[in-house]
């Protein structure tokens, strides 16, 4: 559990308690995973996360997504802009479908403190389309890096890139889909990959190389972020059998 981010628990925890699946404790237990607690921030003061829940779904809301934006890449979201901005800031953001309203997470010491903010309707992702690009990426980033010499710079990345099995190990309430945490695990993997290698110019001797290796990563992990959120897409996933 401790490798999703607070988004994505509450997407996988949060459905499986709007459907009626799990209980309130399992859902408060897993979502909190290492914190403390969490709230919902608003202008009369803090509110227990599973009190917004409840009200949202009086309101209509039937599944919780999680989506993982960032910079020049709003990863489908369709505003407002106020909460896509805060989305991107946070690099994530829990989107309670069916109800207009989005959920967007900041870590404050051991705590998270959640802002509520209006959503407009999205087109789900594509739960195919977001695992073939994810493969097709990593193809393609290994391939570039192994013309950069990756192995001789960051041995790390060039073994981790090619370890095609090499998943973040998750856990997931019943009802979740397998290919769903099987992508997720691929998804925050290499996503930590491409973070590392990231890190710094990894000893480039010149400014042309360092660009070199960062357009071979950059679009790796844009495909990881994309393929975390169809994972957390409840709105995308398969019809149940």
């Amino acid at each position: 559990m401790s490798g999703l981010p607070a988004s994505a628990r509450l997407a996988w925890w949060g459905t499986a308690w709007l459907q009626g699946r799990i209980g309130p404790d399992d859902l408060l237990d897993a979502v909190l995973g290492d914190d403390v607690t969490h709230v919902v921030g608003g202008p009369d003061g803090s509110a227990p996360l599973l009190l917004e829940l409840a009200d949202a779904r009086a309101e209509g809301a039937t599944a919780i997504a999680a989506v993982f934006p960032a910079p020049g890449d709003p990863a489908g979201l369709r505003g407002p802009r106020e909460t896509n901005a805060a989305a991107i800031e946070a690099g994530e953001v829990a989107l309670l479908l069916g109800a207009g309203r989005a959920l967007v997470p900041a870590q404050v010491g051991r705590a998270v403190e959640w802002t509520l903010l209006p959503a407009e309707r999205r087109p789900p992702p594509d739960l195919g389309e977001a695992d073939r690009g994810l493969r097709a990426a990593l193809l393609a980033a290994a391939n570039a890096l192994a013309e950069l010499d990756v192995a001789s710079w960051r041995p790390e990345v060039a073994d981790e890139l090619h370890d095609l099995r090499s998943a973040v190990p998750l856990r997931a309430p019943g009802g979740t889909p397998a290919r769903c945490v099987d992508l997720a695990g691929r998804a925050l993997h290499l996503e930590a990959v491409a973070h590392l290698a990231l890190a710094d110019d990894g000893g480039a001797v010149s400014a042309g190389e360092a660009a070199a290796r960062r357009a071979a990563i950059e679009p790796l992990e844009q495909a990881a972020r994309r393929a975390l959120s169809a994972a957390c897409s409840p709105d995308g996933w398969p019809p149940s059998p």
